[in-house]
């Protein structure tokens, strides 16, 4: 190697406060990269609270949760509205009975309300047939769930929730990059996988700076309509271990219950008071207030 070679490291440039001049890696150019990544809402949203409902796996009840959070939400006087970002296996709109077509003019589209009020978008209330399959590729799925967020006039919001596909995919990926999400609730049930399953979850939203509000277990027990006992159908729960290894709150435990099933399949998830989820209701209000 020639003796004329600087082989020292250049010193670490000083932050100016400017980005758009600064060579500085410093945790303001960061937070630059990453509002630069947030989309634009409609100009006829005014969004409070950005909340999302994710999972590891599929199958573990997250839009149950996502409606039924809504559902108390807006018994208590907020404005909600459910964002379906699970494109190619929308249920929202069954579980509120609400129908499309969603109009549109030349703002964007408007949103479908159910009887109680909360406004939904979902990919069902713009096809012909409800059940006609959405045989898309991972980026026009994002692209489509993106402009759930910049199309559609949402008007005024107090919480907004956002059902998500399960894994840590595209559109996990879009929703945590191009929405101002304020929070997560990750939705789980008591399997042997479980702790993987939740430590991908956490590990996600960590990487992408995305608060966890806690964790939510459904299908925990079953209790016998003749005797009153509760069976554990999936096994011994343990929520808590993971929850405590995460250093996060158990918001709730949620039993298998026929009937409420039955009354979600009908359309009338809104008839439902899950009372169960009133902690999570609670960490929601405490954690992300907004005035009603």
């Amino acid at each position: 190697m020639s003796d004329n070679v600087n082989t020292t490291s250049a010193p670490e440039a000083e932050c100016t406060h400017d980005c758009s001049t600064c060579s500085a890696n410093c945790s303001s150019r960061e937070g630059a990269k990453k509002e630069s990544f947030l989309a634009a809402a409609n100009k006829n949203s005014r969004v409070k609270k950005v909340i999302g409902v994710v999972s590891g796996k599929g199958g573990v009840g997250k839009s149950f949760v996502t409606v039924n959070l809504a559902v108390l939400l807006q018994k208590k006087g907020y404005q909600c509205a459910i964002l379906d970002a699970d494109i190619t296996g929308p249920s929202i709109p069954k579980s509120l009975g609400v129908k499309g077509p969603a109009r549109g003019n030349d703002d964007g589209i408007w949103p479908i309300e159910s009887k109680k009020g909360i406004r939904v978008m979902s990919i069902n209330l713009l096809l012909d047939e409800e059940e006609s399959p959405v045989i898309w590729r991972g980026p026009v799925i994002a692209g489509t769930v993106k402009q759930f967020w910049t199309d559609v006039c949402w008007g005024d919001v107090d919480y907004m929730f956002v059902d998500m596909p399960p894994g840590t995919g595209d559109v996990p990926l879009t929703v945590f990059q191009s929405l101002p999400v304020d929070g997560i609730v990750i939705v789980t049930s008591p399997q042997d996988l479980v702790s993987m399953v939740v430590a991908k979850a956490v590990n996600m939203a960590k990487m992408m700076n995305v608060p966890i509000l806690g964790i939510v277990e459904n299908y925990s027990y079953f209790t016998c309509p003749d005797c009153g006992k509760k069976h554990v159908v999936f096994g011994e729960s343990k929520i808590e271990e993971v929850a405590a290894h995460h250093v996060l709150p158990v918001l709730a435990k949620l039993p298998i219950d026929p009937d409420s099933a039955k009354v979600v399949d009908m359309g009338l998830a809104e008839q439902l008071e899950v009372h169960e989820l009133d902690g999570a209701v609670e960490r929601i209000e405490a954690s992300l207030p907004v005035a009603k």
